[in-house]
């Protein structure tokens, strides 16, 4: 078996199933949004989406049981953490999110029908596309062998970053005396992202183990879009947007802090005031 093989695997049965449970939970989803008036409960399902997927791949697929399990296992713990994590924010945010409030009022009487078709249509088509690594896979039956560490060790590090980063952030802002600051502390130091570089290290790394079946190399799609997601679309990129006018502070921290891979940070004042 070669990691790389040029041919292109047959998904099975794994892909045509994830696509059904993926639109049947976001209609669902969708549904429970008219209900509340509040589409971003859309954020805390993202992750347990693209896991509904790997359980979908372990379950109907007929590839290698243990890279079937192993994908599986990696992507349940890393959607559900980043579930319970977005759901507990949400809890403590029971307003419909900003972004959505604005696209309500552009919308008008068009935006229940419009939110099907853009946000969770869109999230659903995403969820597929990013998780093609795990749907393939599932339908490949070689050996998966040790060309599957690296990819644990990238996922490994990845969902630390993500992890470490958000309970830093979830402490600063709990603490007081951090009201009116920006954080630049613990791994927010190196990165002004360490939660959105840990998102993409965990989907390379789900890669690299899907890989290690024939044929999957061009689901490397599935990282590429959502590093491309994570940087420069629904990530950094919607967030540093116009966080500038919002918190003065922030242009500052821009100025020394790497925006996505970590890296040591240029000289200037810390703990700047926004």
């Amino acid at each position: 078996m070669t990691p790389l093989a040029l041919s292109v695997a047959d998904p099975g049965r794994a892909l045509p199933i994830a696509a059904a449970a993926v639109v049947l939970l976001m209609l669902a989803v969708w549904l429970l949004s008219i209900r509340l008036q509040d589409v971003s409960i859309i954020d805390p399902v993202w992750g347990p989406a693209l896991a509904l997927v790997g359980v979908v791949g372990l379950v109907a697929g007929d590839g290698s049981t243990g890279r079937r399990v192993l994908l599986a296992g990696m992507v349940v713990l890393w959607g559900g953490r980043l579930g319970w994590h977005l759901t507990v924010r949400k809890r403590h945010e029971p307003e419909e999110d900003r972004r959505y409030a604005v696209m309500r009022e552009k919308q008008g009487d068009r935006f229940v029908l419009w939110s099907l078709r853009m946000v969770f249509g869109t999230q659903a088509l995403l969820v597929l596309v990013v998780s093609l690594p795990l749907s393939v896979a599932a339908g490949v039956d070689d050996r998966m062998g040790l060309w599957a560490v690296p990819g644990v060790v990238v996922w490994a590090v990845g969902l630390a970053f993500e992890t470490i980063g958000d309970a830093q952030l979830r402490a600063f802002k709990a603490d007081p005396a951090s009201r009116g600051q920006v954080m630049d502390r613990g791994l927010w130091r190196y990165t002004r992202h360490p939660n959105y570089f840990g998102d993409a290290c965990v989907w390379w790394g789900l890669w690299l183990v899907a890989v290690t079946a024939s044929g999957v190399w061009w689901t490397a799609i599935g990282p590429a879009v959502m590093t491309l997601l994570l940087v420069r679309v629904s990530g950094a990129g919607l967030l540093e947007k116009d966080i500038g006018m919002r918190r003065p502070g922030y242009a500052a921290y821009i100025e020394r802090t790497s925006g996505f891979v970590p890296l040591p940070p240029r000289k200037g004042p810390r703990g700047a005031r926004s």
